[in-house]
């Protein structure tokens, strides 16, 4: 009887059926390998609940589309065609993120191919070596707390060109005009730096200099951000 509830309506004696047992041991499996990597994934990053959660679900759904596609060309293709739309309509995240993404697919991949004990290892294997990588802090970059950007506010009639770079370069061996622009109706600019400081601790004295050359208008530094490890 539970067969044939299970029992798909266009099976015939050429297509392989799956047997209900089987289907549970792939899904509980293919959920505790999703537990596995989201436990990874949130040891030293920064995360969100949806994505964790999105994350631990993920190796159960692709285990069961690839159970149900069985060997079916035609809904393989189909099925290709869905997760590309899916990647186009979501919003685009850091590289971690997708390569997180991209091992619960393959793991989930894995499971629904009937390979439960690869894909436990492979859970394993990647996860603790995706932890293992985030505790050595593996590509960070060294001496990073010294790279800012600096943003200076200017008055419209004052010439920037070749004002404030002296001071800056006082105090930080790398200095970069990176952005200008207008605000306040035109009455202001807003200078954008990149620059990497020869120390820590000489932050404010070079702010307190840069004060007597911008007539005491707003200015701000903060960590510098890089887009290169973005996707």
């Amino acid at each position: 009887m539970l067969a044939d509830i299970f029992k798909g309506i266009f099976d015939t004696d050429m297509t392989s059926v799956i047997s209900f047992s089987d289907f549970m041991i792939c899904i509980g499996s293919a959920l505790v390998i999703g537990l596995i990597l989201a436990f990874a994934y949130m040891y030293r990053t920064r995360y969100t609940k949806s994505f964790v959660a999105t994350l631990a679900l993920l190796p159960a759904v692709v285990c069961v589309v690839i159970m149900m596609v069985n060997g079916n060309v035609g809904t393989g293709v189909a099925v290709a065609g869905a997760f590309s739309l899916v990647r186009f309509r979501s919003v685009p995240g850091s590289a971690k993120e997708i390569g997180a993404i991209f091992l619960a697919m393959g793991t989930g991949l894995i499971v629904g191919m009937g390979y439960i004990g690869y894909g436990f290892l492979c859970a394993i294997v990647f996860g603790f070596i995706s932890a293992l990588y985030s505790r050595l802090d593996l590509g960070g970059k060294k001496n990073s707390a010294l790279y800012k950007t600096l943003h200076i506010t200017i008055p419209e009639d004052l010439d920037y060109e070749d004002v404030f770079e002296p001071i800056i370069k006082k105090y930080a061996s790398e200095c970069e005009l990176v952005n200008v622009k207008t605000s306040n109706m035109g009455s202001l600019f807003k200078l954008t730096y990149n620059i990497k400081l020869n120390s820590a601790g000489n932050e404010k004295e070079m702010i307190n200099k840069l004060r007597c050359r911008n007539g005491n208008l707003e200015i701000s530094i903060s960590k510098q951000e890089t887009v290169i490890g973005e996707l």
